[in-house]
């Protein structure tokens, strides 16, 4: 028979913000549960002349998914790029070991020759070199990077850690580059923190912001 009609004093949860009403797992009454695929904002690094931002905090087995977004990032040095790096436990050597792949889409100001193309010199195999996630940018006042990084479950002691992301990048050849990247990080070990910086250069600056994924 279909329940037509129910009191709500008749529900006995307590309310608790940020969660949703479920069966608990008796399937015999209802319980707070956890709001799944919501995106919460952990922190947020602002940029100023600055050398690297690093997130050193908040990075553990809460979420099985971090997403990063890279906003308005202007290098301080032309024909730089934006770049990332992780590390273990409270290391700060930030050279996991990286194997990854690299393409670029493209187009000119003027029209000239767009492409779609791999690019040889932006992956790794097994490298421990920062892994770039934008093409070459411009110091111009007007050019900046932007994109986002998924970081899947960093806490695991089981697989490697994979990452994705998509940038777009005001280049200094008056080009526009969408680029995609993406790879693992290959360790067993908990990643504990995150590191950008430029290829050269400080980042001059802009923001980056770390999301957990439940």
């Amino acid at each position: 028979m279909a329940l037509s009609k129910a009191d709500f004093d008749n529900i006995n949860v307590t309310a608790v913000a940020s969660k949703k009403l479920k069966w608990n797992s008796a399937a015999d009454g209802f319980e707070a549960g956890d709001l799944g695929g919501s995106m919460t904002l952990l922190s947020t690094l602002t940029a100023s002349s600055s050398a690297t931002l690093d997130f050193t905090s908040g990075i553990d087995s809460t979420y099985k998914e971090y997403i990063f977004k890279f906003i308005d990032i202007h290098p301080a040095t032309n024909e730089a790029y934006f770049s990332f790096q992780v590390d273990t436990g409270t290391n700060t050597n930030y050279n996991i070991a990286v194997t990854s792949t690299a393409f670029d889409a493209y187009n000119y100001e003027s029209g000239g020759t767009p492409a779609l193309t791999y690019r040889t010199g932006n992956d790794q195999a097994q490298g421990t070199a920062f892994q770039r996630v934008t093409s070459s940018g411009g110091s111009d006042n007007d050019q900046n990077f932007a994109g986002t990084i998924h970081l899947y479950d960093p806490s695991s002691a089981t697989f490697v850690k994979h990452f994705m992301c998509t940038s777009n990048t005001t280049s200094h050849d008056d080009s526009t580059a969408n680029s995609n990247y993406a790879g693992y990080f290959n360790t067993t070990t908990a990643l504990t923190r995150v590191q950008f910086k430029m290829s050269s250069g400080n980042i001059d600056a802009g923001v980056v912001k770390m999301y957990g994924i439940l």
